[in-house]
């Protein structure tokens, strides 16, 4: 029998059985691991195994390539404090979906799951849409599609406000104005020099969906998971609202 303990974040469940279901978690010492919880659609341990919170987990297998079982204690979830924000709800759920879909089985990313325990957190705060994109960028770059932002793929010495569809890289409005159609924009606050807001968060999860899609979903004949393109509508029409539509002023992604 082999057993272990590990922290783990609920990524998905699907039902399996009268009460049980196979849960994804990620682990933080073991990567992304499947196993059948028996209960888990009950009613007593639902909340348990609902995607986003975090628990105490223990998987116990007679060999390692078995399924495995999961007992899991509840360690912290996060819906109470958002459960009238619902755009925070959806990035939640976009987040814990695009790591289910894109995350390769048993496959240790400590990094991944340290920034999704931040962005957990981040989802209680302002920049909240921000630190969602920033979360991308880093699942792209822990999985070895970095994007570069620091310098000008095309040599130009300009400002750096677009991305390049084939390599990943900057390009500054010098160089990128001829191809300025097929370039990717390039958000400020990706860039370091602050900004954010709904419109730059649009671009954000433009760029960063671009580079999931290509080097992560397409090859296992996959698409942005449904959450992930309702946090995008719901960006767009957060986007598409008056400036002063936000409360005293303030951006409506800080309701």
């Amino acid at each position: 029998m082999i057993e272990w303990l590990d922290e783990g974040i609920v990524l998905a469940t699907r039902p399996h059985g009268e009460d049980g279901a196979v849960v994804h978690l990620l682990t933080r010492e073991h990567g992304k691991y499947a196993g059948l919880a028996r209960g888990a659609q009950g009613r007593r341990n639902r909340a348990t195994y609902q995607p986003g919170t975090t628990v105490q987990a223990r998987w116990r297998g007679r060999l390692a390539e078995h399924l495995g079982a999961y007992t899991c204690e509840p360690l912290h979830s996060p819906f109470a404090n958002l459960i009238e924000m619902p755009e925070r709800l959806t990035a939640l759920a976009a987040a814990m979906a695009v790591a289910d879909w894109t995350l390769p089985e048993r496959e240790v990313h400590t990094p991944i799951f340290d920034g999704s325990q931040a962005l957990i957190e981040a989802l209680h705060h302002d920049a909240w849409a921000e630190a969602y994109v920033q979360w991308e960028v880093q699942v792209l770059r822990e999985l070895g599609f970095g994007l570069d932002v620091t310098r000008c793929a095309g040599g130009g010495s300009g400002r750096l406000i677009y991305v390049s569809p084939r390599s990943g890289r900057a390009v500054s409005e010098d160089a990128g104005a001829p191809y300025s159609a097929k370039l990717l924009p390039l958000p400020d606050f990706l860039a370091g020099r602050g900004g954010g807001g709904p419109a730059e968060v649009c671009d954000g999860l433009r760029l960063t969906g671009y580079f999931l899609e290509r080097h992560l979903l397409a090859p296992a004949d996959l698409d942005l998971p449904p959450a992930r393109d309702r946090l995008a509508a719901e960006m767009r029409r957060l986007a598409a609202r008056p400036r002063d539509d936000g409360r005293d002023g303030d951006s409506p992604l800080h309701g």
